[in-house]
């Protein structure tokens, strides 16, 4: 597993660590519940699916509760996809979801892979990289993608490819601000958001290219992303908070070492309301649904919120 990735898991099972034993057994109990009877995990349409499968795996991890069973299944599912063609998203859920199982629980899931099956990844993740220096999301694509430019990156980590021409990827970044601060998905935004700036300032912070600028223009766009709800939300249009924007808002700003300059309370507030009682979270106060996904947001909060706590009371 990547540095970076390594220490998010780390920092978010100390948090996690933190809450009462219920709610931490509720919650392992929903996102268990998710996974079929092939080893994957599903989403609100059902079915497996190697997205769902990739934060159902994460969510057990933070929670510690990544026992034989669900692990030996939930490796039977990745193995069944080594072959397959995949999306960037879909490719990073399948690497991190393994490098997971391998880190914490001792599973190999690529065992099985053919030889090159690793440079193979390489070499597609590769014929994304556009003239703008960053990676789009698809072959059609004609321009970088912030996001995808992230997890290209991380899956580069994750199977021990050098990334190339790194100063181009940090170029592209620095088109990619808007004047008004934060980061936008793709060079014809018109504005930045919360998920493509925490992104940015993730890839960054990998290539070790976050600059004092960077920071500052950083912390004033996203603490103007807290809304009256307590939460944080995607961009300016957006006038509510959900729980994804949230989660990456705080771990940005947690990661610039400002957490105490959102107005936590609220916040915690906000995250609450969204936590079922049986389990599980929603992803905003309009959504009538929940998921696994959302589910590890909503612990990432909590945790994050915990540490912070934790460290403030010391």
């Amino acid at each position: 597993m990547s540095a970076y990735l390594q220490d998010l898991t780390l920092r978010l099972a100390a948090g996690i660590s933190r809450l009462p034993q219920e709610t931490r057994d509720r919650h392992a109990r929903y996102l268990k519940a998710a996974q079929q009877a092939d080893g994957g995990f599903a989403g609100r349409m059902g079915g497996s699916d190697l997205y769902y499968t990739s934060f159902a795996l994460r969510g057990l991890a933070i929670l510690e509760e990544l026992d034989e069973q669900t692990t030996e299944k939930a490796a039977a599912f990745l193995r069944s996809h080594l072959e397959s063609q995949q999306s960037i998203v879909d490719f990073f859920s399948l690497i991190y979801s393994s490098a997971l199982l391998y880190a914490l629980c001792g599973v190999e899931v690529f065992q099985e892979a053919d030889e090159g099956w690793g440079q193979k990844v390489a070499d597609f993740l590769n014929s994304l990289r556009r003239e703008d220096g960053g990676f789009a999301k698809a072959q059609e694509g004609h321009a970088g993608s912030t996001y995808h430019t992230f997890l290209v990156l991380l899956v580069m980590q994750l199977i021990g490819e050098d990334i190339s021409e790194p100063e181009k990827i940090v170029q592209f970044l620095q088109d990619q601000k808007a004047d008004a601060g934060g980061f936008r998905e793709i060079r014809a935004a018109r504005r930045a958001g919360t998920n493509p700036t925490a992104a940015a300032i993730a890839t960054l912070k990998i290539l070790d290219k976050l600059d004092s600028e960077t920071i500052d223009q950083t912390m004033d766009f996203l603490l103007d992303m807290q809304t009256e709800e307590g939460g944080l939300r995607a961009n300016t249009r957006i006038p509510i908070a959900d729980a994804l924007s949230t989660f990456t808002g705080m771990l940005t700003i947690d990661d610039l070492g400002e957490l105490h300059e959102l107005e936590l309370d609220p916040l915690r507030r906000f995250i609450d309301s969204l936590q079922l009682a049986e389990g599980g979270f929603r992803a905003a106060e309009w959504d009538d649904a929940d998921d696994v996904e959302y589910t590890f947001y909503g612990l990432g909060c909590l945790a994050l919120h915990e540490n912070f706590k934790s460290k403030w009371n010391q």
